[in-house]
């Protein structure tokens, strides 16, 4: 019965085969027959531009907007406020608290200037006072006296040798809604074109970001200038050729498809207002040369076979899934425990690793030995010492939390990773772990034994090594192994259990 069934399985699936692909190229055909050039032209404007639109909208929000949350953040900080309301007696905790947001949050520079003193502080401290008929200082002034919460600037950041970059200016009120100072974060301009350049080169578009005034206010690299952007990279749209004539109606529709010819070449143009830049983003797609009929009628059925090809593939893929969940099951799980081997850990070792560096939290391991395993091999046998690592290992399991990790480092040894844990708090999950093992009975051919564990713990060091961190925690558990077995050696003591 079972060749016969895989006989039959192979034939249903290449009958599948078969009729996706002739209902692929029959719909290939009928597609290219009906297809035009309006069709291709409107699928542009109203399909493929509007939805690259939508994902770079998406990409800014994550990537641009972000700045002026943290702005906002900074703006309604009760530290911050008090500190100015205070009488801004002490500038450490300030610039402290602006290294702080500066270092997490991956700005180049943060700031607070107070309408009290006048005093621009950065995380070097007071970097000067801004005044009134100081050309470099009016934007203070400007934010000061508006109405909206905040404002996007660039300008030379002075703390940071006058590089350019995109301000975002926060106006800071007090608990009576009173007007204190301006505060707010810096992104350099050339950070920001990166990410559009990145942008360009995942969708294949010319993308720049414009504002009220049709200013070019960032974009990316060009490599084409066929769409006139080229040389009108940070300067307006009005100087953009085939595009000057309907600059003033773009920027007061604010957002549509439009068309527009320069050097030859037809370029489609989708804008769209970012509400929280209070500019509009750019997406131009430059029409293909010689374009014609046939290779509209190519261009589609490249697309509906490679959609076909890739229906094909996924069920290749859903197949070879099916095998290599249970080879890497096989690969990183112990046969004999169930918990994760030798070769799992390294992997998430790391990941916990850079976790625990990335954010400062604390992590810890504990290696655990069982005392004496050899006698009790020697005197019932492997079969009763499998038994206790699998007693063991359901211990582990029932006792720690979801986020740790367990792992059978040897023979009978067991090594736990516990994250955000330091070390007193893993010293006393080594106590337990022990005490529990120590009070489990395990049943092996009608009779009951007892085992006892040793347990070495450290807590990670930032930026330290796997390999180092791993031997810390064995060296320890030699440690109690030679301190006369079932204890707890941590880094500042050892425990008898």
């Amino acid at each position: 019965m079972k060749p016969s069934r895989t006989i039959s399985d192979k034939a249903k699936l290449i009958t599948v085969i078969w009729l996706l692909l002739c209902c692929g190229f029959l719909a290939t055909t009928l597609v290219s027959y009906f297809v035009s050039r309006n069709a291709i032209y409107e699928s542009i404007t109203t399909t493929e531009l509007p939805l690259t639109s939508d994902n770079v909208y998406s990409e800014i929000q994550k990537d641009l907007v972000r700045p002026i949350l943290i702005s906002s953040m900074m703006a309604r900080d009760t530290f911050l406020r008090d500190w100015v309301l205070g009488g801004e007696r002490f500038v450490e905790p300030l610039t402290r608290y602006l290294k702080e947001i500066m270092a997490h949050y991956g700005a180049v520079t943060s700031f607070f200037v107070s309408e009290d003193t006048r005093n621009y502080y950065s995380t070097d401290g007071v970097l000067k006072t801004v005044k009134t008929d100081e050309s470099r200082d009016i934007w203070y002034f400007r934010v000061r006296d508006m109405s909206e919460p905040y404002e996007i600037n660039v300008d030379p950041d002075l703390a940071n040798r006058d590089t350019l970059t995109i301000f975002i200016n926060y106006r800071v009120l007090d608990y009576k809604q009173r007007f204190i100072g301006a505060t707010g974060v810096g992104l350099t301009v050339d950070t920001v074109n990166r990410m559009i350049d990145d942008y360009q080169q995942r969708y294949g578009r010319t993308i720049f970001l414009v504002d009220a005034k049709g200013k070019i206010t960032l974009s990316g690299k060009i490599s084409d200038d066929s769409d006139g952007i080229t040389r009108a990279a940070h300067s307006s749209i009005y100087d953009i050729e085939g595009l000057r004539e309907q600059a003033a109606a773009i920027l007061k529709a604010g957002s549509g498809s439009f068309e527009y010819e320069s050097r030859g070449h037809l370029n489609f143009l989708n804008v769209r207002y970012i509400p929280e830049l209070k500019w509009y983003l750019f997406v131009v797609k430059q029409e293909d040369r010689a374009l014609s009929s046939i290779q509209q009628t190519l261009y589609l059925n490249l697309l509906l076979c490679f959609v076909i090809t890739a229906v094909v593939l996924l069920i290749v893929h859903l197949t070879i899934n099916h095998y290599q969940r249970r080879l890497e099951t096989m690969a990183t799980t112990d046969n004999l425990t169930g918990l994760a081997n030798r070769y799992a850990l390294d992997i998430l070792l790391d990941q916990q690793a850079l976790e625990a560096s990335r954010h400062g939290s604390p992590m810890s391991a504990i290696m655990l030995d069982i005392d004496h395993f050899k006698t009790l091999n020697d005197s019932r046998g492997h079969l009763a010492g499998d038994e206790v690592l699998r007693g063991i290992a359901t211990t582990l399991k029932e006792s720690l939390r979801a986020s740790d990790i367990a792992c059978r480092w040897g023979g009978e040894e067991f090594l736990v990773i516990l994250s955000n844990t330091d070390l007193a708090a893993a010293a006393k999950v080594a106590t337990t772990l022990c005490d529990r093992i120590a009070g489990n009975h395990y049943a092996f051919n009608g009779s009951e034994m007892v085992v006892t564990v040793s347990a070495g713990v450290a807590a990670y060091r930032k930026d330290e090594t796997r390999e180092s961190f791993v031997a810390r925690v064995d060296a320890l558990l030699y440690q109690a192994k030679n301190e006369g077995r079932n204890r707890v050696c941590t880094e500042a003591e050892s425990v008898q259990v």
